[in-house]
């Protein structure tokens, strides 16, 4: 079985392409369900402490010994035994701190310490330096006595000393898997003598964009466009839990896409366990991506989705276990099915959950497509959901100021209905709010916070 846990079978076909046969679109949500099922989770990875942030975490991080593993103090001042006055070891208030090793402070006796600094046997309190004074005695000895202004009793037994496994005992369970890491975590698991954390991997995307008529600066002339996926669309891949690297760009022929699919190129080198492509995903005599899947003797796992925007988007596995995600050429429908496809794709690799569904009260009525799920960027506002303005297929307008994005069902949302909406992967999550709604992909009976938000500024 390939290292993503693609079970489909193919073969590589050397054989001219002919047609692809023709494939119904399937529903919106069962897209979702079709992509986060074509793969597994790949194999967990370990990675350096410094580039740990942000990772989620595939195995307990344990204390690898006490922490502290030795008893310290927690104080500048004088490891003390015994009663005082006391004897002091070196040359009065200034006196060499104890040296490594945990040698034995003899009974009556005192020694300079640090913060942090190892804690002699023998020692059964530390005194602060505030509470100290270094004198000599009549006999020419440097004497540890205590200020007439030391508190009452001071220094007690253990005072100002940390005990070793104060924090943890060896073999504590620290940061259980599952967490996603943040600095405080990483610096814990320093802390615990661990050099490497295992995590989740995080699927490798190799960007392929296409179209003869794309500009990448300046201000596209009559017939050309700009290019609106080259400067966000890794981004975005990172933010579903990917990895992409540079996008490559390749002309419109069957034979740059073939060559595309069959060696994709990863500018800093490694495998990609995901091609994202844009554009092709017609089905014109111009549009390649479905003869070249054929060709190399690949499968259409989703061909073609019942959603407006982004309906022309497909889902593909070829020879090895490599899938491959078609996004339509226009923006706002290419993100739509990105959204679709790409985000349970990347999370089930990754190790995590199909994205759930969020549901919120819409603030006004909103027209379904009668077979179709309409994908509509929102905003919430008193705590509903409105939709944006300028949102056809090829504009970003809209969704550049959304909130999230409403899974209108075929039959429409009545206003103050509920209605499904996806968060945008660089939104922040709404609150829950107080209603309770069925959330319409959880099983039967189950029900789901609706969530609202209130405007931006």
């Amino acid at each position: 079985m390939p290292a993503n846990g693609l079970t489909a079978t193919v073969s590589r076909s050397t054989a001219a392409p002919g047609p692809v046969p023709e494939r119904g679109c399937i529903p919106w949500s069962e897209a979702r369900h079709v992509a986060f099922g074509s793969a597994g989770p790949l194999p967990p990875v370990a990675v350096p402490l410094a580039e740990a942030n942000g990772r989620t975490l595939s195995r307990d991080v344990t204390a690898l010994q006490d922490l502290p593993h030795y008893a310290s103090s927690a104080m500048d001042g004088w490891a003390v035994n015994g009663p005082g006055p006391w004897l002091l070891a070196g040359a009065g208030q200034h006196a060499s701190p104890v040296p490594a090793g945990n040698r034995f402070l003899p009974a009556n006796s005192a020694a300079v310490i640090a913060t942090g600094g190892l804690v002699p046997h023998g020692a059964d309190a530390v005194l602060r330096k505030e509470s100290g004074l270094a004198v000599r005695d009549p006999n020419g000895n440097h004497i540890l006595a205590l200020r007439a202004d030391a508190k009452p009793g001071e220094p007690c037994s253990g005072h100002h000393i940390r005990p070793a496994g104060q924090e943890a005992r060896s073999g504590d369970v620290l940061i259980p898997a599952g967490t996603v890491l943040n600095p405080a975590h990483v610096a814990l698991a320093a802390a615990a003598g661990h050099d490497t954390v295992q995590v989740r991997a995080r699927p490798a995307a190799a960007v392929v964009l296409t179209g003869a008529e794309v500009v990448t600066q300046g201000i596209p002339g009559p017939g050309q466009v700009r290019d609106t996926f080259g400067p966000q669309l890794g981004h975005v891949v990172s933010l579903l839990g990917g990895v992409a690297d540079s996008p490559q760009r390749i002309g419109d022929s069957f034979s740059d896409w073939l060559a595309a699919l069959e060696n994709p190129v990863m500018p800093h080198g490694g495998h990609a366990d995901v091609l994202i492509t844009t554009g092709g995903t017609g089905k014109s005599g111009t549009d390649h991506f479905r003869a070249a899947v054929d060709a190399m003797g690949g499968q259409l796992l989703v061909d073609g989705i019942a959603m407006r925007p982004g309906h022309p988007a497909v889902l593909a596995a070829l020879p090895g276990g490599r899938l491959v995600i078609g996004l339509p050429g226009n923006p706002l429908a290419a993100m739509m099915a990105l959204l679709a496809l790409g985000a349970p794709l990347m999370a089930s690799l990754g190790g995590a959950q199909l994205p759930p569904l969020q549901l919120v009260m819409s603030g006004c009525d909103l027209e379904g497509d009668p077979g179709r799920t309409r994908l509509v960027p929102c905003r919430f506002l008193s705590g509903l959901a409105f939709p944006v303005q300028h949102t056809g297929p090829g504009m970003m307008r809209g969704l550049a100021w959304a909130d999230a994005v409403m899974a209108v069902p075929p039959q429409g949302v009545d206003s103050g209905g509920p209605v499904p909406v996806l968060p945008l992967p660089w939104a922040a999550p709404a609150p829950s709010g107080q209603g309770l709604w069925r959330d319409p992909e959880s099983p039967a009976g189950a029900p789901t916070h609706f969530a609202f938000r209130g405007s931006h500024s």
